[in-house]
């Protein structure tokens, strides 16, 4: 009689057991460092081949969790206090070094060094009335000393053109400009415009690189920038920071203000240099800093590209800067005046003086009118009106639109030329 064979399923016990147990111990003992160190090769040579469990699996985990929070998205949103949405790539790297930055914009910041004679008295009782007249008698000659001074600049275009402070090259009588690649050359001045304190200089070497233009309104108060400039006179250095403000003005540096505030460090010899963003582009010209001990103190200026081009663009093509002019002087809309005039809801500039036979007055303006708007833009402070006026083509014909007495009214204005201040 055949009978399939019973299956018998035998467990170790006692003395088999036992022996077993030994063998295990000897067999990892005697196998178990070599076992250990292979999967360990293994894995490095995984990794190296590009190939990491680990790494896939928590990028899957990554992977699922933005989309579980994201709606199926590979981005998520920052609500700021304006209620604005500023997107950011889940998959934008992050950045651990801006050398990228520098090595694009560091070509383009050159160090400017400056001389000129100055006449000076040995004797210092000549400034005393008492016996000037006297020590003028003995025939005392005055002796000429050598002033040097020092600042940076960026070069702005392949053919030469650098753009740097005017209070860096002001009544220099030898312009020495160093590049980055240690070539240097004399420069000579192009124009300048005082009421900015900007300066076109020239210097003729061949193969220069051009400092690349970021778009002014990209510009936020928060972006990470960085100062190159010769500081001291020590060579070209970086420093870094953010944006602490932006159209910062009422400092009376200048005339026309509107400089982006930074904490990078800008000190003497920094004036002329570039402030850049962190893809190597040049936001700013540093321009001073606000110290009382003459080093940096965290507060720095620099005046933004927007006006720094149309200053380089009039000097270039017409060798001056023309302004638009419209012959005002107003104050700005505070509580108390829109107390007084009632006009709490009312955004805009009163006039309080206008220039007799200038563009307003032609055009029928008034003093206590009040201006809400210039063209098609809403004006509620006076130095972003400033620049609007002063940018735009003499003989722009612009509507303005003003209150007066309580009544809207519009005027057909031509806009002048400003009749001031040095540009040349």
């Amino acid at each position: 009689m055949l009978a399939y064979p019973q299956q018998i399923t035998l467990q170790p016990t006692g003395a088999l057991a036992l022996s077993q147990k030994s063998l295990w111990r000897r067999i990892t003992s005697t196998y178990g460092m070599p076992i250990l160190i292979g999967l360990l090769l293994a894995v490095v040579i995984l990794q190296y081949l590009g190939f990491s469990p680990v790494s896939s699996l928590i990028n899957t985990l990554d992977d699922q969790y933005h989309k579980h929070f994201n709606n199926g998205t590979d981005s998520f949103s920052v609500k700021t206090s304006n209620q604005q949405n500023h997107s950011l790539s889940a998959d934008t790297p992050f950045v651990s070094s801006y050398a990228n930055a520098v090595e694009l914009a560091l070509p383009s910041v050159v160090n400017i060094y400056t001389s000129k004679i100055v006449q000076t008295r040995t004797n210092p009782l000549l400034n005393d009335p008492l016996f000037n007249r006297f020590l003028n008698r003995q025939a005392i000659r005055p002796q000429d000393k050598i002033q040097r001074s020092l600042g940076s600049g960026v070069i702005v275009s392949p053919e030469g053109y650098v753009l740097t402070n005017n209070h860096v090259v002001n009544d220099a009588d030898r312009i020495r400009v160093l590049l980055a690649d240690g070539r240097e050359r004399l420069a000579k001045i192009i124009g300048y415009d005082a009421p900015t304190d900007l300066a076109v200089l020239k210097i003729e070497l061949d193969n220069l690189t051009a400092a690349s233009f970021a778009d002014p309104e990209s510009v936020r108060i928060g972006d990470i920038v960085l100062a190159i400039g010769n500081p001291y006179g020590i060579g070209q250095t970086v420093t870094q920071g953010i944006v602490s403000a932006t159209g910062r003005h009422g400092l009376q540096i200048n005339t026309y203000e509107k400089y982006i505030q930074t904490d990078a460090a800008i000190n003497k010899g920094n004036s002329g240099g570039a402030l850049i963003n962190a893809y190597g582009e040049l936001i700013g010209i540093n321009s001073g800093l606000y110290s009382r001990t003459g080093g940096s103190n965290g507060i720095g200026f620099a005046i933004p590209m927007d006006i720094a081009s149309y200053v380089l663009e009039n000097i270039i093509n017409q060798g001056e800067v023309v302004r638009g002019w419209l012959g005002i002087t107003v104050e700005e809309i505070t509580p108390p005046i829109a107390e007084a005039f009632n006009l709490n809801d009312v955004r805009g500039l009163v006039l309080t003086n206008i220039a007799s036979d200038g563009p307003a007055e032609k055009a029928g303006l008034k003093v206590g009118d009040i201006i809400t708007h210039i063209g098609e833009s809403s004006i509620g402070n006076g130095n972003a009106g400033m620049h609007q006026v002063a940018q735009t083509k003499p003989g722009t014909k612009i509507n303005i639109r003003a209150i007066r007495k309580g009544s809207a009214q519009s005027f057909l204005v031509e806009i002048g030329r400003r009749p001031e201040e040095s540009s040349s």
